[in-house]
């Protein structure tokens, strides 16, 4: 695991770039983080790094699941509002796990036991008004080797 701090959204929004640009198809990023910890801010970012078209990308709170076109489909999941994980039968959520998109998953403590076994876990936490601390865990050896590179590229960023 490790760990880097941003200091601005648009800092928050590079390190979601930087990530996205490295996913692929059937990867799952899942976020973790309090209320305006920048769960949607590096969801943002992430869509940037996959090239997806939209201008706005927003939290899907109410819909639970945003799709967006990019260079793989992009699954934009908050989870927020579920108040039990049998509730993802509902919204499909199996079908986007392992598809033939990225799935990003805001909230995904919420998922519960439904979760893969093997994903890329990012932690989210306010330090004040604009800086974050963001921190990775993954699970599989395919995303052992992405935060490998992520870390030489956020190093090569100067985001630390």
């Amino acid at each position: 695991m490790f760990s880097v701090i941003t200091t601005s959204p648009e800092q928050t929004w590079r390190v979601g770039q930087i990530l996205g640009a490295r996913l692929a198809a059937g990867d799952t990023v899942c976020l973790y983080g309090d209320l305006g910890a920048g769960k949607t801010s590096l969801s943002y970012g992430i869509a940037l790094g996959l090239e997806v078209k939209e201008k706005y990308i927003t939290s899907p709170t109410f819909t639970l699941v945003n799709e967006y076109e990019g260079r793989f489909p992009f699954y934009h999941m908050d989870l927020y509002r579920l108040s039990d994980p049998g509730e993802l039968e509902s919204i499909g959520f199996d079908e986007y796990i392992d598809s033939d998109g990225v799935t990003v998953i805001e909230w995904a403590e919420r998922a519960g036991d439904e979760l893969p076994d093997e994903c890329f876990s990012v932690y989210l936490s306010s330090i004040d008004e604009n800086s974050r601390e963001i921190g990775f865990l993954v699970e599989g050896e395919r995303y052992e080797n992405l935060l490998t590179e992520l870390q030489a590229d956020l190093e090569k960023d100067r985001i630390r």
